[in-house]
């Protein structure tokens, strides 16, 4: 694994914003970045690969755990809400995508930094504009991304299944411009499956009392919803009583079971359960026992906020709206750093299996919502050609 500096391409900004992405620079500083690339060795996306299937193996474990053992109140979840996510995880709705956080160097397993599996962004990045850079700069190349046809494999199995009786998905978020996005790619690929897809405001979501069902804002009953919104925002709002008795009128996406493993304290369960697994960091709930370094974390936070780094070289902090949320303890492993800049991967999960990457730099330890997306690709051999179905 290494950092390549590299000349963008001319029109790049044109480019990009042609697949949609036009949020590619913030207060004069680029988010999209393709002034360097990651490279990559075919066995490296190989062991990243096989780490993230382990990983997302382990949290379903984790998941079943904590459920058969009703030990929501680890991960201070409301005793209102255990009942719905029984019954959704022993029905087992559709569940489409996820997102691992990883830190690799190329030396080491990789490890687990957390699990975006509710409302994971930057898929737009990932799936599409980072391989059109490839086609354009080093067609040559190959890159770990088939997170495209990932999706589309999966909605059409769900359509082949019968989950969609109407035929027509609807897709709800809000206006913020990189959620659009995401959940524009989640659309296009419903849509390539041989789905309808309908889009929503999250707030024109409606309510029938005779029917006791949701609906749009055409006053269609909604079958199935995709949701860009935390489980946990829905959940603290008006409407939230009658999301949770829906479950029989609708199906959710992601389905509320996913707050377990979105919630961080899924990383004390995971090390309590498999203690020492290679791709696994120590992580506690209650201090951080004998970790000399170490990183603080809200179970429910978001984008690296209040995130608070104790090691040798002191403290660093981040600052954010999840100071009064329960945190994690997890041991502290530094991100590799190219020239300054600290890389982590973004691991995408589609339908219970690795699909692709996309790498993320910041100039501090802390990853944010500003950090850069950096394009990657490899080189295969003939043993990874091998592997190839």
């Amino acid at each position: 694994m290494r950092r390549e500096l590299r000349d963008p391409r001319p029109d790049y900004l044109q480019k990009v914003e042609q697949l949609g992405l036009l949020y590619h620079t913030f207060d004069d500083k680029p988010y999209w970045y393709e002034s360097a690339a990651y490279v990559f060795e075919a066995d490296e996306i190989s062991e990243l690969e096989s780490a993230t299937n382990t990983l997302h193996n382990l949290c379903l474990e984790a998941v079943e755990w904590v459920v058969t053992n009703r030990r929501y109140g680890l991960l201070s979840i409301p005793e209102n809400l255990w009942k719905p996510i029984e019954q959704s995880w022993e029905r087992n709705p559709p569940a489409i995508y996820g997102r691992f956080d990883l830190v690799f160097d190329g030396q080491s397993p990789p490890s687990m930094l957390e699990y975006n599996a509710d409302t994971p962004t930057s898929l737009l990045e990932a799936a599409v504009v980072q391989w059109h850079w490839l086609q354009d700069v080093s067609p040559q190349a190959d890159q770990f991304n088939s997170i495209w046809e990932g999706l589309v494999e999966k909605w059409g199995e769900l359509k082949s299944e019968g989950y969609f009786s109407s035929g027509l998905v609807h897709f709800g978020c809000m206006e913020e411009p990189e959620d659009l996005m995401t959940t524009a790619i989640l659309m296009d690929t419903a849509t390539e499956a041989g789905l309808k897809v309908h889009l929503l405001d999250m707030r024109d979501i409606g309510w029938h009392d005779l029917d006791f069902r949701f609906v749009d804002d055409e006053a269609r009953p909604m079958d199935t919803l995709f949701k860009l919104y935390p489980w946990e925002w829905l959940l603290s709002e008006e409407f939230g009583d009658y999301a949770l008795k829906s479950f029989s009128t609708m199906d959710w996406i992601e389905p509320i079971w996913k707050m377990v493993l979105s919630n961080k304290g899924i990383l004390a369960v995971l090390w309590s359960l498999f203690p020492g697994h290679e791709n696994l960091l120590p992580a506690y709930l209650d201090g951080p026992r004998d970790l000399e370094a170490f990183v603080e974390k809200p179970i429910l936070g978001r984008e690296g906020a209040n995130v608070r780094i104790v090691n040798r070289l002191g403290e660093t902090c981040s600052d954010g709206d999840y100071g009064d949320c329960p945190t994690v303890f997890q041991a502290y492993r530094a991100l590799p750093v190219f020239e300054g800049n600290h890389a982590v991967i973004g691991s995408w999960v589609i339908d219970g299996s690795a699909r692709g990457i996309g790498v993320r730099e910041s100039d501090g330890p802390i990853t944010q919502d500003l950090a850069r997306f950096v394009p990657h690709y490899f080189t295969p051999n003939l043993a990874w050609d091998m592997m190839e179905p």
